[in-house]
């Protein structure tokens, strides 16, 4: 009698400043968690983003351990030194696709889900070999009020697009992928806003997971 096949090990990747982590970042990842019943969400701090090359970030390691005591509470949520470099200085540009290659490697019996807000999946023709990478892994887009698939289907080259199975307002089908259209995940916080309220001397608690909140104030992040 044959068996019934294992599903493929689904594994989220969540990249980013992480400058700091905050709880619309956690609302994210949970809702695709649920959404695409994935098995593991991998927070991954950028090492020198190739977009942003005159931002300040905080230091790397700064940065990993407070991914790390926000993943901490979450049984699925792994914090990841993918970007770190071999010195986990975080000081070397990363590319997207190389991250993604590198878990390729790592995880190849496992099917990818790269996490991404529809602002920054807008921008995806400005990335480094992004008509390969749309072949290499799923996307969950997050979306906003506003947006619909069509809006995400407009940066996606026509030669890359497949045939979808069957009509849908949330499932973008490629020829060997697919992008997601994850519904709006209601929040309003930015990185950049808690950085501000930290040089004021303003309050972040609810902005960032309590252990993430100690950190910042014990080490004096951000003033």
């Amino acid at each position: 009698m044959v068996g019934t096949p294992r599903r493929l090990r689904r594994i989220g990747l969540l990249g980013g400043s992480f400058d700091p982590v905050h709880v619309g970042h956690l609302a994210v990842a949970r809702a695709a968690h649920r959404r695409l019943h994935l098995d593991e969400v991998h927070f991954i701090p950028a090492g020198r983003p190739p977009h942003k090359p005159q931002h300040e970030l905080a230091p790397f390691p700064h940065r990993y351990a407070m991914v790390a005591l926000a993943c901490a509470e979450h049984a699925h949520f792994v914090p990841s030194l993918a970007e770190a470099g071999a010195d986990y200085s975080g000081r070397h540009v990363h590319y997207t696709i190389e991250t993604v290659q590198r878990y390729q490697r790592e995880y190849p019996q496992a099917r990818l889900y790269f996490i991404a807000g529809v602002d920054t999946f807008l921008e995806l023709p400005t990335w480094k070999e992004y008509e390969k990478l749309l072949g290499l892994c799923d996307f969950i887009v997050a979306s906003r009020p506003g947006y619909r698939l069509e809006a995400l289907r407009l940066v996606i080259p026509p030669a890359l697009l497949g045939r979808p199975v069957a009509p849908s307002r949330d499932v973008l089908a490629l020829r060997q992928t697919a992008v997601h259209l994850l519904g709006t995940v209601a929040s309003h916080v930015s990185a950049t806003e808690i950085r501000r309220r930290r040089q004021r001397r303003q309050s972040i608690h609810g902005l960032v997971p309590v252990r993430v909140e100690e950190y910042i104030v014990k080490l004096a992040l951000y003033t």
